[in-house]
């Protein structure tokens, strides 16, 4: 995924940050969502709400003209059921960390060997982000591994399918339709 400049990203929830700006030394940032930008979340991930949305970061610059982030971010949000329909409250809890090269870095650059394949190690980490200008927006990173942790199919604990029962019975069972064909014979 490549970072968009500030004016073309549509996220609902952003913080800027300059890349000039940046030292070596960590910074420290909390980031919370505000309630315009929860219901725009909220839209955006099709959830009933999200009732809180934030992250504590460290941003820093990772080698000569990299940035690094990492932190963590919590929120809670209301889902419906997929049973009832009836909201179920869900809770995000969970760690960042990425890593924003400029574009055409040879640091983004994925290895390939030398059948052009290319090298992934699945326990390693994450190849870097490509960024354009000289901005990085780290709400919308924070939206994005929020969404990453959203359950797709929430249930309430005590919900279950009534209306559906399987059964085993022959009786119960729905006639072939090749099941006339059966007797007909090719003389």
């Amino acid at each position: 995924m490549k970072t968009q400049n500030p004016k073309e990203g549509d996220t609902p929830f952003s913080y800027l940050v300059k890349v000039g700006h940046v030292s070596a030394n960590p910074v420290q940032v909390h980031l919370e969502a505000n309630e315009a930008e929860r219901a725009g979340l909220a839209a955006l991930w099709n959830v009933e709400a999200v009732n809180s949305l934030s992250a504590d970061l460290q941003i820093a610059r990772w080698k000569k003209d990299g940035i690094r982030i990492r932190g963590t971010l919590k929120g809670e949000l209301v889902q419906a059921c997929v049973v009832t329909l009836e909201p179920v409250l869900s809770r995000v809890d969970n760690e960042i960390e990425q890593i924003y090269v400029p574009e055409g870095s040879k640091l983004a650059r994925i290895m390939t060997d030398d059948n052009g394949e290319m090298i992934l190690d699945p326990e390693g980490p994450d190849i870097p982000e490509a960024f354009s200008g000289d901005t990085i927006d780290a709400g919308a990173l924070v939206a994005e591994f929020a969404a990453l942790s959203i359950d797709p199919y929430p249930k309430k604990p005590e919900a279950e399918f009534s209306d559906y029962i399987e059964s085993d019975d022959e009786k119960d069972a729905r006639p072939s339709p090749f099941a006339v064909l059966k007797d007909w014979k090719k003389d």
